[in-house]
């Protein structure tokens, strides 16, 4: 074993530790709102509820991250927690037409009834994750349908899907990225044919549209025909994005061994290490334009998850050694997030200058850090 690997290996299981007997535990017990149902958007410093609002996206996430615990080895109640949140969020959630509305008051009351491409593509996953633990087919055919909706309204004559119905522009690479994802989760589950012509669609269309065919870089906003839009919005560039379709490329490639994505996904993975990262930090930032300049210094906590998962499927699907010291260098840029005075908790903001925002820690964070974690120890397995 090289000693970047030994090095990965214990970095792994410092974060598998905190996830076990920090994270899983606080975020069930202070997390979960036991009263009314459901999750709690965010967490304060002290490990009390902000009472706020909480939008679609939370609920699908909390649901998967438990759906792995057991898995990981988590002792606590798995299967109640992915029951907690699937109750409520099939309860107060879905609209009479079959979509997902966006946001509820903490009392469960609506807050706002439209319907996002976003949100349906993290509902889909939170059933694919409710499915795969609980064994309900009820789940599948309720994501059939859901499905089944969202090409009825939302499905783009030019590739592809409309954030909303009425449209709004810009369209976003950004929840196709994760509608990907939820199909991916299918594929795994239902072998019904729906699933595998959906990924396929969005790949061919992040191949075709999303991926500049000049720079190679991977762009976040489009006017109605899938053009980049006018301005510094259409060179945007987000690093953690870069790694995000990285690794759903790769993992489309492995599923299907169709490998024509291979070389683009490695190669916005390497941009975004390359250009995405602050050395300085150690850290990936949340944006730039597309000739590198910087956009955005601030760096969030998911895009160094994103950036451990790139690693991790890239160390596997090359078996080049650089990518286990960029998973090393990934995993010890998400640890300084996770130094809290109250274990269980994260930081969501680094500054520039390598503090962080005081604010309460976000719910919807812990989809990205158990994937994330998972995913570095099923690596790190496979590679003896």
């Amino acid at each position: 074993m090289s000693s970047v690997i030994t090095e990965a290996t214990e970095i792994c299981e410092a974060l598998k530790h905190w996830l076990l007997e920090d994270a899983y535990p606080l975020w069930w017990s202070r997390g979960a709102d036991h009263e009314q149902g459901g999750f709690h958007e965010r967490l304060r410093i002290d490990g009390s509820a902000t009472g706020e609002r909480r939008r679609a996206r939370l609920h699908p996430r909390q649901i998967y991250a438990y759906s792995i615990a057991d898995e990981l080895g988590w002792a606590g109640p798995h299967e109640q927690a992915v029951r907690h949140g699937l109750d409520y969020f099939r309860e107060k959630y879905f609209r009479p037409d079959g979509l997902v509305r966006t946001v509820v008051a903490a009392d469960g009351s609506v807050a706002d009834d439209r319907a996002v491409l976003y949100d349906q593509a993290f509902a889909l996953m939170g059933l694919a994750a409710a499915y795969d633990t609980l064994d309900d087919d009820g789940l599948r055919d309720a994501a059939r349908n859901l499905l089944e909706r969202v090409q009825a309204q939302l499905e783009n004559a030019n590739g592809g899907f409309e954030e909303s119905n009425p449209r709004i522009l810009p369209l976003l690479s950004n929840s196709h990225m994760h509608l990907l994802e939820s199909a991916l989760a299918w594929m795994d589950l239902d072998h019904d044919a729906r699933w595998q012509r959906l990924a396929s669609d969005i790949v061919e269309l992040a191949l075709s549209r999303f991926i500049d065919p000049y720079s190679g870089l991977l762009r976040e906003f489009f006017d109605a025909d899938w053009q980049p839009v006018d301005g510094d919005e259409g060179r945007v560039v987000e690093p953690g994005h870069q790694f995000e379709w990285g690794w759903l490329l790769l993992r489309w490639v492995e599923r299907t061994g169709e490998s024509r994505a291979r070389e683009p996904a490695l190669q916005i993975i390497q941009f975004g290490e390359s250009l995405g990262v602050d050395q300085s930090r150690g850290v990936a930032i949340t944006s730039l334009l597309s000739d590198g300049t910087v956009r955005d210094p601030l760096a969030r906590l998911w895009p160094q998850t994103e950036r451990l998962k790139a690693a991790c499927i890239a160390a596997e699907v090359t078996r080049q050694e650089e990518y286990w010291s960029m998973a090393v260098a990934a995993a010890r840029g998400l640890q300084k997030y996770l130094d809290t005075p109250l274990r269980g908790l994260w930081r969501d903001k680094m500054n520039p200058d390598g503090s962080f925002v005081e604010e309460p820690a976000p719910a919807s964070s812990f989809y990205h850090i158990a994937c994330a974690i998972a995913e570095f120890e099923h690596t790190l397995k496979r590679a003896g």
